[in-house]
C-alpha cells in the first residue's frame, strides 16, 4: 500500500470493531473461534503423544490388554476431538455469514442513503469499490478474518504448549528453528506481498480476457462481428492479451519457485539438525526411542506453529487493510443533514429561490452553474430550456437538494434548505429524471415504489394520467405483470416511450407538491408527445412544476420559460414574448420547427 494510502485504523482497532460487530450480531462466532483453536491444539497434542506412549508400552513389554487400552483411549480421544472439530466446522459458517451480511447491510444503507454529492467524488467511489472486495465472498476480509484470528489463536497456543515441552532441551536448537522460520517467512512474505501488490494487474488481464470472450460469443453482437469482419481483430486482441498475461504469470511463477526452493532447503536443514541432535542424545544421554519420536515430532510441529503465527499475522494485516477501507467508506463524512436536520414546514405552497448560486463539479476547472438567481413561485409552471451542457440537469439537482451550491444559497420559503432534514426535503419532489431506474418487479410496485400498502386507486389514476391505460390493459396480468426478464422469465419489456410513461406514472403516484419532469417526452413519437402536453395542465394542477425539454414546442404550456446558456439565465419570459424578442430561444425554435413543416427541403 502506498504511503498516502496508509490505513486509517490499526489492526487492533479493526479486530476490536469486528468483535464488537459480531457481539451485537452473532456471539457464537467468537465462541467458535476460541473453541476451534482449543480443539486443534488438543488434537495435535493427542497425535503427538500417541506414538511415544504406544512405543513406551512396547518397550516395557506391557500386557496386551494395557497396550490395547492405550490404543483405544487415544483412538477414542482422537475420534471425539475430530467429531467436535467437524461439528464446529459445520456450524460456524452460517454465523460468520450473518456477521458479513450485517456489514453488507451497513454498506448498502450507506450507499443508498449517503449525500448524493458524495457519489460524485472519486475517493468515495474508490472506497466503495474496495469495500465490495471486502464483502464479496466467504474468503473476503469481512468473513475470512475469523479464520485468520482462529489460526492465530491456535498457533500461539500451540507454540506456547510445545515450547514448554521442548524447553529443557538445547535452547540453541530452538533458536535455530525460530531463526530459520523467520528467514523462510521473510522470503515467503516478500513473494506474497509482490503478488498481492500486483493483484490488480492480474485482475485486469483476467477481466479483459473474459470481456473479449463474452463479446466474441455474444448473440447481440453476432451481426456486427459478421458484417464488419471483426473475427480476426477480436482474435488478435485476445492473443495479445494472452501473451501479456503469460509473461505476467511467468514472473509470478519465478518468484514462487524461489520461495519453494528456500522452503525446501530450510526445512531440510531444520530436520537435519533435529535428527543430529536427537541421535546425539540417544547415543550419549540414553534418550529412548519413545522420547526420540516425541521430541522429533514436537520439533517439526513447533516449526509449524512458528510459521503459522507469522503467516496468520501477515494475513491479519492484509485483512485489516481491507477492513480499514471498508470502515473509511462507512465513516465517509456526510455534507447533508439528515435526522439531525430541521423538519420541513407544512405549507399550502412552496417558493424556491436560488440566490447567487454557483456550482462546480468535483475536480472540474469551471462552474457548471455560475451566479444564478431564480425564484420559482408556488404553483408556477416553469420551463427550463437550453442546449446540451447548459446546466439544466445540474440546476434541477440543486433545486431538489441532491447537490448543495459551492456558492450561494437555495431557499425554501425563505429558509436555507441545508438546515432541513434532507430526506424530508426530498419528500416535496416528484421527479422523472433522464437516468431513471426501473426494477424487475410488478408494474404496480414500479409505480408505487413499494411491495406492500399500495394505494391501488392512486396506481390506476396515475396510469390514466400518464396515458398507460391501453398498454397495461393489454398485459397478461395487468398491473401485476412483471417488468424485465433478469429475475422473472415472464416479464415484459417496455419500449422507450412506454418506460417513460411508466416513470411519469411513478412521479404522479408520489404526488409531491413539486413536480419535476426532465425530458419526459424524449422517447415519445410526436403524437404521444402531444398527448402528454394536453394532459400536462391537469397533471400539474395545484403543484409547482419544472419542465425541462429540448423540444421547445412543449414550453408553450408553461407560465414562464428560462433559457440557460453556460450556466447563466440569458433569456426569460413566456413562449410568445421570447419568440418576439428574436433571441437564442427564437432561433432554436425556428430551427426545430423546420423539421415539422411538410414538404420542406433541407
Amino acid at each position: 500500500m502506498k504511503k498516502h494510502d496508509k490505513p486509517t485504523y490499526s489492526v487492533a482497532q479493526n479486530v476490536a470493531w469486528m468483535i464488537q460487530t459480531a457481539w451485537h450480531t452473532r456471539k457464537r462466532v467468537l465462541f467458535f473461534c476460541v473453541l476451534t483453536a482449543v480443539l486443534e491444539i488438543l488434537y495435535n497434542m493427542t497425535q503427538l503423544f500417541l506414538g511415544p506412549e504406544i512405543l513406551k508400552r512396547v518397550e516395557q513389554t506391557a500386557p496386551l490388554s494395557e497396550l490395547l487400552t492405550t490404543i483405544a483411549v487415544f483412538t477414542f480421544v482422537l475420534f471425539a476431538l475430530m467429531t467436535l472439530k467437524k461439528y464446529v466446522d459445520e456450524n460456524q459458517l452460517y454465523p460468520r455469514i450473518e456477521v458479513r451480511q450485517k456489514i453488507i447491510d451497513m454498506i448498502g444503507h450507506k450507499a443508498n442513503s449517503t449525500s448524493f454529492s458524495n457519489t460524485l467524488h472519486k475517493r468515495f467511489i474508490q472506497l466503495y469499490n474496495k469495500t465490495l472486495g471486502a464483502i464479496s465472498s466467504n474468503q473476503s476480509a469481512s468473513e475470512h478474518i475469523w479464520t485468520t484470528l482462529t489460526d492465530l489463536l491456535q498457533n500461539i497456543g500451540g507454540f506456547l504448549v510445545y515450547l514448554t515441552i521442548l524447553s529443557h532441551l538445547n535452547g540453541t536448537l530452538l533458536a535455530v528453528v525460530i531463526a530459520t522460520c523467520l528467514v523462510e517467512f521473510a522470503v515467503s512474505s516478500r513473494t506474497n506481498n509482490w503478488i498481492y501488490a500486483h493483484r490488480e494487474e492480474d485482475e485486469t488481464y483476467c477481466t479483459k480476457i473474459v470481456y473479449l470472450q463474452q463479446k466474441a460469443e455474444s448473440v447481440q453482437l453476432a451481426k456486427d462481428i459478421r458484417i464488419f469482419g471483426l473475427q480476426n481483430w477480436l482474435n488478435d486482441t485476445l492473443l495479445s492479451i494472452y501473451n501479456l498475461y503469460l509473461d505476467f504469470r511467468l514472473r509470478c511463477e519465478a518468484k514462487l519457485l524461489v520461495r519453494d526452493i528456500t522452503d525446501a532447503v530450510l526445512t531440510m536443514a531444520r530436520n537435519g539438525l533435529a535428527y543430529v541432535y536427537l541421535i546425539h542424545l540417544c547415543l550419549n544421554e540414553h534418550l529412548g526411542v519413545p522420547e526420540f519420536l516425541l521430541y522429533f515430532t514436537a520439533f517439526s510441529t513447533f516449526t509449524t506453529w512458528v510459521m503459522g503465527i507469522l503467516q496468520a499475522a501477515s494475513r491479519l494485516h492484509k485483512d485489516s487493510m481491507d477492513l480499514s477501507s471498508l470502515r473509511d467508506f462507512l465513516d465517509y463524512p456526510e455534507p447533508f443533514r439528515f435526522q439531525e436536520g430541521e423538519a420541513v414546514p407544512v405549507a399550502k405552497g412552496y417558493e424556491i429561490k436560488l440566490n447567487h448560486v454557483s456550482y462546480r463539479y468535483p475536480e472540474s476547472e469551471q462552474d457548471t452553474i455560475h451566479d444564478l438567481n431564480l425564484t420559482i413561485h408556488a404553483g408556477e409552471k416553469l420551463a427550463v430550456v437550453g442546449l446540451n451542457g447548459a446546466g439544466k440537469t445540474t440546476l434541477i439537482k440543486l433545486i431538489c437538494g441532491l447537490l448543495d451550491p459551492t456558492e450561494g444559497t437555495v431557499l425554501l420559503n425563505g429558509q436555507d434548505v441545508r438546515t432541513f432534514n434532507r430526506e424530508a426535503y426530498y419528500e416535496l419532489f416528484s421527479a422523472v429524471f433522464q437516468d431513471f431506474s426501473i426494477w424487475d418487479v410488478t408494474v404496480a410496485e414500479n409505480i408505487a415504489q413499494r411491495a406492500t400498502d399500495i394505494d391501488w386507486d392512486r396506481v390506476y389514476s396515475s396510469i390514466k394520467k400518464a396515458g398507460l391505460e391501453k398498454t397495461i390493459a393489454d398485459l397478461p396480468n395487468g398491473v401485476n405483470t412483471h417488468v424485465g426478464r433478469a429475475v422473472y422469465l415472464d416479464g415484459v419489456l417496455f419500449s422507450g416511450g412506454q418506460t417513460q410513461r411508466l416513470m411519469l406514472a411513478r412521479a404522479l403516484y408520489k404526488d409531491g407538491p413539486v413536480l419535476i419532469l426532465d425530458e419526459p417526452t424524449a422517447a415519445l413519437d410526436p403524437i404521444a408527445e402531444n398527448d402528454i402536453y394536453q394532459k400536462y395542465d391537469k397533471m400539474t394542477t395545484g403543484k409547482t412544476s419544472l419542465f425541462i425539454s429540448h423540444r421547445l414546442a412543449s414550453t408553450r404550456f408553461c407560465d414562464r420559460i428560462i433559457f440557460l446558456s453556460e450556466g447563466h439565465i440569458t433569456e426569460e419570459g413566456t413562449h410568445e414574448s421570447l419568440l418576439a424578442a428574436g433571441g437564442e430561444y427564437a432561433k432554436l425554435f425556428e430551427v426545430q420547427s423546420r423539421y415539422y413543416q411538410e414538404g420542406r427541403d433541407f
